[in-house]
């Protein structure tokens, strides 16, 4: 081969590898179904919770296209011809509830190992793992989850591991995963509560068994990554005729940290302890990590420095049993704490089969202070804005997506009942395995 033809061959594959990287640098959008042949739906009659401007008293709202085409007050508001009309008067109209953690498709049945997805133990360190491949889109759990109003959710591993893999943003309806995942990876779960540590016991123990363990390593990571990143740009800032030698080895776990490195993506880091939480934040600092803070549930005596930060918390779940040095109701108060310090909050369930009940966490929250639409934001406006897409969801406005809930109440009662789910403008079956098997044996 002729030096033209090596130098013409390792700029091809220089630019692929490039191609690659630049493919992975920023969250992977994957549009759902068109909704163009979605019909036009006009709810009448109904109290709009719109989160971003307030309630509209006996509204109308009309939905064309899978998204939101108008709506206000019935007087003011016309009705398309030829538009399907659905009387809701006395209802509730609100925007589709937003899960900002669960573990919806990794698992089914939590008993049987063969139908959990939910981590890789093999090592500490995997953020080459993305959750969108395991993803099951036909699990039962799903219409469980939307009866109650929950129409899109953050999909994550579970915290057994400090970097578990990247979670997913998804709607929950859709023929196939493709058409469920809106965003694949969305963000990268970073977790140092302490469960991460291998100490199983010391015939077993693997490395990290310690917190300074769990430091270390998550530092070599990102130190690793970024000698990386500086080693490509290296070789491709050199001329084809030096190229002398072949371009880096393509390593998938440091180039999975690249984006977050760049502060392209955010990290959602899990702390619960005061000392955990100080020690993550300080290592967030030093790699300039755009970070979300979750959990922080016992961290109580640093919420003045949480708000200090300026990073959004992702709270829950409030019915966890307080510390013995804590007060009973510190992890019932946290929501209200946080937003006094003027924090951005959204809720979360952290699980599969109880993320429906994440209206109610919302609600106990208001029963210990945190305001009403607050607590609704916390569901809505604001995970939309902490995941970024609150330029299609989140609230009744004219031109989002028409993810909208139709409900007997209030969202946040545990009395109230979801009579109508809308997900891009189309009604989704109020019925799950749970309905019909109840069905069956009440009979």
């Amino acid at each position: 081969m002729t030096n033209a033809a090596i130098g013409s061959s390792l700029h091809r594959g220089m630019a692929l590898l490039t191609a690659c990287l630049l493919w992975t640098g920023g969250a992977f959008a994957q549009k759902s179904a068109p909704a163009a042949g979605a019909p036009t739906i006009v709810l009448r009659g109904g109290k709009l919770l719109t989160v971003s401007h307030g309630v509209i008293e006996n509204g109308v709202l009309v939905m064309a296209t899978g998204k939101i085409a108008s709506l206000g007050p019935a007087a003011s508001t016309p009705v398309p011809k030829g538009a399907e009309v659905i009387d809701v008067s006395g209802m509730t109209v609100y925007p589709g509830l937003i899960d900002s953690e669960t573990h919806l498709g990794l698992t089914e049945i939590s008993a049987e190992s063969s139908t959990n997805d939910l981590a890789e133990p093999s090592e500490e360190v995997l953020p080459q793992l993305h959750v969108w491949e395991a993803f099951h889109a036909e699990t039962a759990v799903i219409p469980v989850t939307r009866v109650n109003g929950i129409t899109n959710a953050i999909v994550a591993p579970t915290a057994q591991d400090t970097i578990p893999g990247q979670d997913a943003f998804i709607q929950l309806t859709g023929a196939s995963r493709d058409q469920m995942l809106l965003v694949k990876d969305v963000a990268m779960p970073l977790n140092f509560t302490g469960e991460q540590r291998r100490n199983q016991s010391w015939e077993k123990a693997k490395f990290p068994f310690t917190r300074m363990g769990m430091a270390a390593q998550l530092r070599q990571a990102f130190v690793d990554a970024e000698d990386y990143q500086q080693r490509l740009e290296e070789y491709a800032k050199k001329p084809p005729e030096q190229r002398k030698t072949p371009p880096p080895k393509r390593d998938l776990q440091l180039e999975a940290l690249l984006p977050y490195l760049r502060g392209e993506r955010p990290v959602v880091l899990a702390a619960e302890e005061p000392s955990d939480l100080d020690t993550a934040l300080g290592l967030a600092r030093e790699f300039h990590l755009k970070v979300i803070l979750n959990h922080v549930s016992h961290s109580q005596r640093m919420l003045d420095q949480i708000a200090a930060t300026r990073l959004p918390v992702i709270v829950g779940p409030i019915y966890e049993e307080p510390k013995d040095d804590e007060r009973y109701d510190a992890v019932y108060k946290l929501p209200a704490e946080l937003f006094q310090r003027g924090v951005k909050i959204a809720f979360a369930s952290y699980t599969a089969h109880e993320s429906r009940n994440l209206p109610y966490q919302a609600g106990y929250a208001v029963a210990f202070g945190l305001p009403y639409e607050e607590a609704l934001k916390a569901l809505t406006m604001n995970p939309a804005e902490i995941w970024g897409v609150a330029d299609r969801l989140g609230s009744l406005d004219a031109g989002k997506t028409a993810n909208v809930v139709v409900a007997n109440g209030d969202p946040l009662d545990v009395k109230t009942d979801v009579k109508r789910v809308f997900i891009q403008g189309r009604e989704v079956p109020m019925t799950n395995r749970q309905m019909r098997l109840r069905d069956q044996y009440m009979k």
